[in-house]
């Protein structure tokens, strides 16, 4: 939490590895920090040059690959988004799990989702688990971490954003519904799913057909399926 606030504060957040990196705008960089050895691997790389072992108390991975950067928070234009004439939006409710979040994002890119919004009970987006599982979507995807959630599912209806819900006792499958042109999709928690308060907001509710005993699927499957199943459709 100390160190979320303080990204908060800094406008700021850190990301490791040579992948992300090279993912990261140049606009973006503020400070990047390498060590002896990844100098000496990669001599065209510049930055401040630290130890090993100072790299080493710096770094959040096990492993780490010898470069970290400290980079600006991406500025996105949600207005845009929903200006727009079609498309999904994924708005998400307590995501708490960095991998949930993160591969939500990246998924979010890659079906060609206009917009990410998240609630202030969903893990952070800059904390370094969540930062790696984009994969470097965070640069890409815009998204809005809002303080209330009701408010902006409101402004998204009043904008003509038809809203469904992913849940387990809603009234249509996902895959037999035809998906207005302008859509959103809510996602709950992983373990409560939906608060009732939310869930009360949806224009339908949208279940998973599941074979066996299994009661509901991880967040970022579920929001994976009708995600792309909107694509497909629309």
């Amino acid at each position: 939490m100390e160190r979320s606030r303080a990204r908060k504060k800094a406008g700021a957040f850190v990301i490791e590895g040579i992948r992300m990196f090279n993912e990261t705008p140049e606009s973006l960089l503020k400070e990047v920090y390498i060590s002896q050895s990844f100098h000496e691997s990669n001599p065209g790389i510049s930055g401040e040059l630290v130890s090993d072992e100072v790299f080493k108390r710096l770094s959040d991975t096990k492993t780490p690959q010898g470069i970290l950067a400290v980079v600006r928070n991406p500025e996105h234009d949600i207005e845009e988004a929903v200006s727009g004439e079609r498309g999904l939006f994924l708005l998400l409710e307590g995501i708490q799990d960095p991998g949930n979040l993160g591969t939500m994002i990246r998924t979010g890119e890659a079906a060609g989702v206009k917009a990410v919004i998240m609630d202030h009970d969903t893990a952070d987006i800059y904390s370094p688990k969540v930062v790696r599982a984009t994969m470097g979507s965070i640069y890409r995807m815009p998204f809005l971490c809002t303080e209330d959630l009701f408010e902006t599912v409101r402004e998204l209806k009043k904008k003509g954003v038809y809203v469904y819900a992913a849940d387990p006792a809603g009234q249509s499958y996902f895959h037999e519904t035809d998906y207005a042109e302008k859509s959103a999709v809510l996602i709950g928690n992983e373990g409560r799913g939906l608060s009732r308060e939310v869930l009360a907001l949806a224009d339908k509710g949208l279940r998973i057909p599941m074979e066996g005993q299994t009661e509901s699927l991880n967040a970022a499957v579920a929001a994976a399926l009708i995600m792309y199943d909107y694509r497909n459709r629309s």
